[in-house]
């Protein structure tokens, strides 16, 4: 019989050996960089936030563009393709949620203009677990369109095991969570604010009128949506007729073009996106 101290040498060997050879999920601060010509992706973690009476996990897709490229938002204007999110291949993942910070108009080279990014995006991610107790895997296949001179597709195939604890990258993906659009009211006065769409008739010709009030001298952006993904609206315009004599006011118009066959303008709920150096919200109105 083996004494006791080389059955204690033995269990501590095995243990070791078991230890090596199986393969343990470890959280991450992020992943590495998936490069494409022009551009580059990656995911970032961050901590867990308290929702309501569930937690969620925090997580970011990071995406680095060389100087004078560029990148679509979820709508992407008069020209583009918007990034695509494939989660299925997550474990322990019951859900994933983008949210969006503040896009901006570009010229698309052809006369119009398209809604995106330029630089360094970060793209926050709600994530929520099956169970709770388990780490999450997540994986992400990413389909975007970068655009500089021409426009070329990238893709990217990340992963990322996450934890419920601050990581590297949390100030930068704090910074992007800040700067999502709140959601406000129709009419709700908060400084950066939509106070009020109609439409308007000029003969056969119908247009969308919508007043943004904003601190007096500050620039405003305005982006429109439809109730679905397969309406196209034009980008909102300044509009050449003075909202009366009120500074804080812009006003902004777009013709009611690019609805889908069948689709009725009237009770549709629109999305209406106002974007300042400093602020931005995110509006639903329906129209008149």
């Amino acid at each position: 019989m083996l004494n006791p101290e080389i059955r204690r040498l033995i269990a501590a060997i095995v243990a070791l050996i078991c230890a090596v050879g199986t393969p343990t999920a470890r959280a991450q601060d992020a992943s590495a960089w998936q490069e494409q010509p022009h551009a580059a992706a990656r995911l970032v973690a961050g901590a867990a936030v308290k929702s309501g009476d569930k937690e969620e996990l925090r997580a970011g897709i990071e995406i680095r563009l060389d100087p004078g490229w560029k990148t679509y938002w979820r709508y992407p204007g008069d020209s583009g393709v918007p990034p695509n999110f494939d989660f299925s291949g997550s474990e322990n993942v019951k859900s994933a949620t983008v949210l969006w910070p503040p896009p901006h108009r570009f010229a698309d080279g052809a006369g119009g203009h398209s809604i995106g990014y330029a630089g360094d995006v970060v793209l926050p991610l709600r994530i929520v677990p099956k169970d709770a107790a388990k780490p999450s895997s997540l994986r992400v296949q990413v389909s975007y369109a970068i655009c500089g001179n021409l426009c070329i597709p990238a893709e990217a195939n990340l992963s990322l095991v996450l934890s419920d604890k601050a990581a590297a990258a949390e100030p930068a993906l704090a910074a992007a969570e800040a700067g999502v659009p709140r959601r406000v009211p129709l009419g709700a006065r908060t400084g950066l604010s939509v106070t009020s769409v109609h439409r308007e008739h000029d003969g056969g010709h119908e247009r969308v009128v919508v007043d943004v009030s904003a601190p007096e001298g500050t620039p405003v952006e305005l982006f429109v949506e439809g109730p679905t993904s397969d309406w196209a609206l034009p980008l909102p315009q300044t509009s050449s007729t003075a909202p009366g004599s009120n500074p804080t006011v812009r006003r902004f118009s777009f013709d009611l073009n690019g609805l889908p066959p069948g689709a009725q303008a009237a009770g549709a709920a629109l999305t209406l996106t106002a974007v300042s150096p400093h602020d931005a919200i995110e509006v639903e109105a329906h129209l008149d």
